[in-house]
């Protein structure tokens, strides 16, 4: 952590590494599968290519045609088995389908146990998150009170900065909250 001279940089520092938090929960998020087609559910596979460990993305353009298949058209033919393989092998438990010139990833409707097992998994990483945030204003907080101990700052500037630091970090906790309500929401619809 970089040190902290005033209450801008120690308010810049805070705002941007809650929003990374935030950010972080978002893409956590776009990976749990809802039952629904969303080509960001592929993001963190990767495909050995000509020895190359390769993201599926990179391999050709994915699409979803329909509400529960995700298609994928790699750029060059001889991916297919390569894709279709890696994921077979990933912990989606997805099984693809491939004619030799594109690959379909039909996305099976979730069991209810598995729905709420999702939902607990997406409980304990909100809670990563929060804490991530949590910390981050625990962090802001020690280098403005030694601002202040170290004289290069008032009272009125301290506790003006730690007031807005709690304003801050209520609403980015809430941003993360509302999002996970939302995915939760998603996950326990059933089609």
């Amino acid at each position: 952590m970089s040190t902290i001279t005033n209450t801008k940089e120690a308010s810049a520092q805070a705002r941007t590494r809650m929003e990374k938090a935030v950010e972080d929960f978002r893409k956590e998020l776009a990976g749990l599968r809802t039952g629904r087609a969303n080509v960001s559910l592929l993001d963190h596979i990767r495909v050995d290519y000509h020895g190359t460990s390769m993201p599926v993305n990179q391999l050709g353009s994915l699409s979803v045609p329909e509400p529960t298949m995700i298609l994928i058209s790699p750029w060059d033919p001889s991916a297919v088995p390569l894709i279709d393989k890696a994921i077979r092998t990933s912990d989606l438990g997805l099984n693809p389908t491939n004619d030799g010139k594109v690959v379909r990833v039909p996305i099976p409707p979730l069991t209810e146990d598995r729905r709420k097992e999702i939902v607990k998994h997406m409980h304990k990483v909100l809670e990563n998150h929060r804490t991530a945030v949590r910390n981050v204003r625990r962090d802001i907080k020690e280098a403005v009170d030694k601002l202040e101990k170290d004289k290069k700052i008032s009272q009125d500037e301290q506790k003006r900065s730690l007031e807005e630091l709690e304003k801050l970090t209520h609403s980015e906790t809430k941003k993360i909250e509302d999002l996970a309500a939302l995915k939760e929401k998603e996950l326990m619809e059933v089609k």
